[in-house]
């Protein structure tokens, strides 16, 4: 490169867009949602998995899961996996699907509500990703789930979508994660790869003298406050819709003002019954059980004056990872003395004991569930739940520290998907980044390579041979400028890191295409990278061998038609501006998607589209590359910030010689001899006939100048002929 391009007046601001653009380009093949309502499409799923259920609960919990019933039966639990985990997916969004369970955490139905991914808005029928999520319907959620084939034997592996490798990859992490969490949640399974597998234990040796207060305000205590208009509210829409209604001057009453702690940690424990009450109780207990204070006040009672002994309190339960545990008189005992300084009185005060250790773990949230009934009949009446969500402080607990074998299943399960991605891809990451290992020893050995003009013009043969089947075909490497639309627009949005690493093949071959345009510009992609036009220049070569007429356009023509593909650029970004999905439609311009990605498996006329560039390519190398390809434009644009220029020309070139001028099948040489940056794909052809002594003119031309006036040589066995100066008188 010249220096004078550096000292032109305003150059500071074309390189400022031009870093811009570059940056783009090093990361432009990588790209939440609000709950939606989707037309009643979540019930239909819903009615489908469970056509007998006539129960949907409301969203509870963490994950706003909703339980599905018949009656007093459970029957599943259904949840959107935007809820539970935010994994973006190759367009930069999440996928939302509604994920049903049943009651022993297996997958019964895994659906797609809304997603953004360009390949299956334009290109695979959404039937096929329908297809592929009702593979997962019987998958127990604690499964390994793979996408092709796996080498673990305890995986279980399904089939993926040909030309959405890493939209389906992505699915796959979405429903397995999803799942998992919701059925650990729910105590469905066990969590076989988390550090709270075990459950945690009270701390008996930790104690501070408290009161209530300060029990109430760090958490050891939990209240609910219902006022009579809150329950009103809650039966509106059901049968018992205006029964027992408060007046307009009432609903602001307290109905019940609730109460609740784990008195198990001494802190706890000591603060409310006293040092004496709460031995004895500590003295009562099974080892794991755990002693529950309720207390409460207000119109309503927890306990009700229907309870019955030996029965069940019906307006009271306690629930935890979708467990209810009930409790009985056993499990009762009134509470009369407390001590806490400061606590006000109360109407009702109970200990109930949880004696089902195996299925409830103080570490972990709970909730105490209070009932409310109305009466619609003489024995028939509609209950109402509300919900006390209870946590223990962390200083009270002890939590068991995992093993060595659950520290690696949590290292595994908590990587990232991209991580995930980039491992299972091991194989063509490796084969890729060998690939790229040798063009770059081609590129910086060029003047070495380029004196073999014939082994050169071999390895590039099988260099495209490979760009199309490895590149294109099996690691579907194709970059599209859907890829530049998408990073933009990350910039503007939710830019992160993790949209662009989930296809390492595309981020790969954009990390390297960025540094190549820096050193050598855009020819190094598009003249060994890019999957179709290696696929046209295969196919024009061969042409070639069977003496298939070539036509090419004059070159002032040529050379205004180049500007067609910036054009064709710019309106794609200005419609990108406005819509995405709309940009994404319009660059079916490219046929990428189409010859490359679903290997012509598509529509007819977007195949017809294809074929007729590929037959046109017959007869002139690369017309779409040279006059269509906005990505071509893209790559061009920062091309004009490379810092070297290692295309040797001569003084001869362009005048007069214009050999390689007119051998260029792409005619990036103009007359005058100059090579245009922007439009050459570095075949290195014109460099192989600057090497070439018996093919260059100026090489041509000199060499007969050496012969012809190079001294005729003296024979070898030649007299020595003495030379006598003979001087004019």
């Amino acid at each position: 490169m010249h220096a004078s391009k550096f000292s032109l007046p305003g150059v500071r601001r074309p390189l400022k867009y031009g870093l811009i653009i570059l940056l783009c380009l090093v990361l432009g093949g990588f790209s939440g949602l609000q709950a939606k309502d989707y037309g009643g499409l979540e019930q239909q799923r819903v009615d489908a998995i469970f056509p007998g259920s006539d129960k949907l609960s409301e969203p509870t919990g963490e994950f706003k899961v909703r339980t599905i019933g018949t009656g007093k039966e459970v029957l599943g639990y259904v949840f959107q996996s935007q809820d539970v985990v935010d994994i973006p997916a190759y367009s930069g969004k999440p996928i939302n699907m509604q994920v049903i369970l049943d009651t022993h955490g297996v997958i019964q139905d895994a659906y797609v509500l809304e997603h953004h991914e360009p390949i299956l808005l334009i290109g695979i029928p959404v039937e096929k990703l329908h297809a592929f999520d009702a593979k997962y319907k019987g998958i127990k959620a604690d499964r390994r789930v793979v996408v092709g084939h796996s080498s673990d034997p305890e995986a279980v592996t399904v089939d993926g979508i040909s030309g959405a490798t890493v939209t389906v990859m992505v699915v796959n992490e979405i429903i397995m994660r999803a799942a998992h969490k919701v059925a650990v949640s729910l105590k469905l399974i066990e969590d076989k790869g988390g550090a709270t597998q075990k459950p945690a234990t009270v701390r008996q040796d930790f104690y501070e003298p408290a009161t209530w207060e300060q029990l109430t305000g760090n958490g050891a205590i939990r209240r609910l406050n219902l006022t009579r208009g809150q329950v009103d509210a809650a039966f509106k829409g059901t049968e018992a819709e205006g029964v027992d209604n408060a007046s307009a001057d009432q609903v602001d009453e307290t109905f019940i003002e609730l109460y609740t702690a784990d008195l198990n940690p001494p802190t706890i424990g000591r603060a409310l019954l006293g040092d004496n009450q709460y031995r004895f109780l500590m003295q009562d207990l099974k080892p794991g059980e755990q002693a529950i204070a309720v207390l409460g006040r207000g119109l309503y009672s927890y306990k009700g004056s229907g309870y019955v002994r030996g029965g069940i309190f019906d307006r009271v339960q306690l629930r935890q990872f979708g467990n209810i545990i009930s409790f009985r008189d056993m499990d009762h005992q009134r509470l009369s003395d407390v001590f806490a300084k400061g606590m006000p009185e109360f109407t009702e005060m109970s200990i109930f004991i949880v004696r089902e250790p195996a299925r409830f773990d103080p570490g972990s949230p709970w909730s105490l569930e209070l009932l409310v009934r109305r009466q619609i009949g003489a024995v028939s009446g509609v209950f109402s739940s509300f919900e006390l969500s209870y946590q223990l402080p962390e200083p009270y607990l002890l939590r068991p520290p995992p093993s060595a074998e659950e520290l690696a299943a949590i290292e595994v399960a908590n990587r990232p998907t991209w991580v995930n991605i980039w491992y299972q891809k091991a194989f063509q990451i490796g084969i890729l980044c060998t690939a790229l290992a040798v063009l770059m020893v081609i590129l910086f050995l060029q003047d070495t390579f380029t004196q073999y003009p014939r082994f050169l013009h071999w390895l590039r043969r099988v260099y495209l041979v490979f760009t199309v089947v490895f590149i294109g075909w099996y690691a579907l490497g194709q970059i599209s400028v859907v890829n530049v639309l998408t990073f933009a627009h990350a910039l503007f949005e939710n830019f992160r890191w993790e949209l662009f690493l989930t296809d390492p093949i595309v981020f790969i071959l954009w990390t390297f295409t960025a540094a190549s345009i820096l050193l050598w510009g855009r020819g190094v992609f598009c003249g060994w990278l890019c999957p179709f036009g290696a696929l046209q220049e295969l196919i024009n070569e061969a042409s070639r061998k069977l003496k298939v007429p070539q036509f090419e356009l004059p070159f002032a023509l040529h050379e205004r038609l180049w500007a067609v593909k910036y054009i064709i650029l710019l309106v794609l970004f200005g419609i990108s501006l406005e819509s995405m999905t709309t940009a994404e439609q319009f660059a079916e311009v490219e046929p990428f998607k189409t010859a490359i990605t679903l290997k012509f498996d598509r529509q007819w006329w977007f195949v017809a589209y294809a074929v007729a560039l590929l037959v046109i390519n017959i007869f002139t190398r690369k017309v779409y590359c040279r006059y269509v390809c906005p990505l071509g434009a893209a790559l061009a644009i920062p091309s004009k910030l490379r810092l070297f220029d290692w295309l040797k020309r001569r003084k001869e070139c362009g005048t007069p010689c214009q050999l390689c001028a007119k051998e260029c099948e792409i005619q990036a040489i103009h007359p005058d001899g100059h090579i245009n940056g922007n439009e050459c794909h570095y075949c290195l052809d014109c460099q192989m006939t600057y090497h070439n002594e018996n093919k260059c003119p100026p090489l041509v031309l000199k060499n007969k100048r050496k012969t012809r006036d190079k001294p005729a040589p003296v024979p070898e066995h030649a007299e020595l002929i003495p030379v006598v100066q003979v001087f004019e008188p």
